[in-house]
């Protein structure tokens, strides 16, 4: 697991937006999550601008956090709107 991913910080991320910390599988906890990661490597890219991998993986988790978007905004509205408000990540 990587550095700045703990697993106290992962429990705290589902606990505040998955409903408990043991629910991983929930879709806004997952979009946190992702979140978390991409500030994290984008923060990271900013000093390290040759650090290919790293970037190669920022691009898959904005890719994955955008289709668990897309799936929320089907599945429930009102959800989508709440977490893209509370994750600031869309205008």
């Amino acid at each position: 697991m990587s550095a700045y991913k703990t697993n106290e910080k992962v429990q705290e991320i589902f606990a505040e937006y998955g409903g408990t910390a043991k629910n991983t599988g929930s879709t806004e906890g997952q979009i946190a999550l992702f979140t978390f990661r991409i500030k994290e490597l984008s923060a990271h890219l900013q000093t390290n601008k040759k650090d290919h991998s790293c970037r190669r993986t920022l691009l898959s988790l904005v890719g994955k956090r955008r289709r668990l978007l897309q799936y929320l905004s089907k599945k429930d509205i009102t959800k989508y709107r709440a977490i893209i408000e509370k994750l600031g990540i869309r205008k």
